[in-house]
């Protein structure tokens, strides 16, 4: 019986999204003004470019041999009724690095089927699974190649290395449902851990196990109530860290035409789930937590007397206003001790300037780590929510917080660290982002000293045009 309405409810939602909802986005109200999804830092570029031979200021260390990949919104269409900021059409950019110089730039759509009907490009091959084809979020290393992956919906895209080769690929068949934005790599194994779901699965989520060779060797559904959204989650030693929090699938914003139908909801109790790396459903232990949301997490690890820490940054609450992006500050960056003997998470603001995007030395992924890099936000929320001009240096061991400020007009988005070599002390290499020069409309790659973090970058690569505001970046090394 189960399964018999599990179909009609995926049937129903399928034809709502296929359907209901394109229709009664022409029923929706047009925001006044300029849209600041399609305007100033946000406006998408007006078309696939290839650039050869970048200018550089400064020099760039020849160690940096490999690409740099950020990938983003860039809609192709400007129907603001219903638009969301997350769910805009993805595109890559990459700059090529080598020998000290910046060989190309490319930018590319992901080549789903709007984008082949709209622009004659041809469709990349794969599964496409129906309409829900997008892929706009981040980016991950996989079995030797760059992947671009979504939550909530389409298989993941393998990218050639110059970005002119994709194809939609669900780990050779193996992946049997969703795959997340967000996975986490373990330690030890090199296993990719994610949790996924999607919005006709309202009643659970899936832990994702993908090996080192590109296949999914676990797929296990845990049941779950109202169909929360799992950006991201966490990997230590012994668990995956589940987060599940009140922000859940609103049948009611998917009937009104929003393309994200994701709400806050103050009746899903807010739980932190601790899953063994191989366990089972009832080998969980669920956690309460007092209500809040979390984007993205930094890392995780076990500790000696069997707690976990978790670094994240944190909202009291997101999705309860604008319909078009986050639209909250967030708290700022805390740390979780989560005790499940106790049965109790601890949570201590560790800075509570508005940041995002925290990334580690991956090197640490798992492990107990000292530094995070976030981006610094604007005081007070904007549409242009990565306006700022800095970012922000951790030591969880000093406690110290250093800055970078690129300065008036300069808006930098996630950056990335790269270590000097594989055997580098953590935190010693190089943070590599874009920065979005406002008064020239133009980009710059910008290479900055890790253990010199406040002092002038090293290297900037100049891109001739805006790269509009994006979402997630990652190095692939040469091989």
């Amino acid at each position: 019986m189960a399964s018999v309405v599990e179909k009609v409810i995926r049937g129903a939602v399928s034809r709502v999204f296929s359907g209901i909802a394109s229709f009664n986005r022409h029923w929706l109200p047009v925001p006044d003004g300029p849209y600041p999804y399609f305007t100033g830092l946000h406006q998408p570029a007006a078309a696939e470019y290839t650039e050869e031979n970048l200018a550089v200021t400064g020099t760039l260390p020849p160690e940096l041999d490999g690409r740099y990949l950020r990938i983003g919104p860039n809609p192709l269409h400007r129907d603001t009724r219903g638009h969301h900021w997350f769910v805009g059409d993805g595109m890559v950019h990459g700059i090529r690095l080598q020998g000290g110089r910046a060989r190309w730039y490319r930018n590319r759509y992901v080549r789903t089927r709007k984008v082949e009907d709209a622009l004659n490009l041809p469709m990349a091959p794969g599964p496409h699974r129906g309409r829900f084809d997008n892929v706009n979020t981040a980016l991950v290393s996989v079995a030797g190649s760059a992947w671009a992956l979504v939550e909530a919906g389409s298989a993941p895209v393998r990218l050639g290395d110059d970005l002119e080769q994709q194809t939609y690929d669900d780990f050779g068949g193996t992946l049997q449902g969703p795959f997340s934005a967000h996975p986490h790599r373990d330690p030890v194994t090199g296993d990719l851990h994610a949790i996924c779901y999607r919005g006709d699965e309202p009643d659970s989520v899936r832990h994702v196990v993908v090996g080192p060779d590109g296949r999914v060797r676990r797929e296990l559904r845990i049941p779950i109530a109202h169909g929360p959204m799992v950006h991201d989650c966490a990997v230590t030693g012994r668990y995956v860290v589940v987060l599940d929090l009140p922000v859940t699938f609103s049948m009611k914003s998917m009937l009104s035409g929003q393309y994200f139908p994701y709400r806050w909801n103050p009746a899903h109790p807010a739980r932190v789930g601790l899953l063994p790396k191989d366990g089972g459903v009832g080998d969980i232990a669920w956690i309460p937590v007092d209500p809040c949301f979390v984007f993205h997490t930094a890392n995780a690890y076990d500790t000696a007397d069997g707690q976990v820490v978790l670094d994240a940054v944190v909202y009291d609450r997101v999705f309860d206003g604008s319909t078009h992006g986050p639209a909250s500050n967030p708290r700022g960056l805390e740390r979780w001790t989560i005790d499940p003997t106790a049965q109790t998470v601890s949570r201590r603001l560790v800075d509570t300037a508005p940041q995002e995007f925290p990334r580690i030395d991956d090197r640490r992924g798992g492990l107990p780590h000292r530094f995070v890099w976030t981006l610094g936000l604007p005081d007070t929320f904007t549409p242009d929510i990565v306006g700022a001009t800095h970012l922000f240096r951790h030591d969880l061991h000093t406690g110290e917080r250093q800055r970078h400020d690129f300065g008036a007009g300069h808006a930098p988005g996630e950056f990335v660290f790269v270590p000097r070599h594989a055997a580098a002390d953590e935190g010693d290499g190089w943070l590599v982002g874009l920065v979005i020069d406002a008064a020239a409309d133009a980009t710059d790659l910008v290479v900055l000293d890790a253990l010199r973090f406040e002092g002038e970058p090293v290297a900037s690569v100049r891109i001739p045009h805006r790269v509009p505001v994006g979402f997630h970046g990652e190095w692939f090394p040469a091989r």
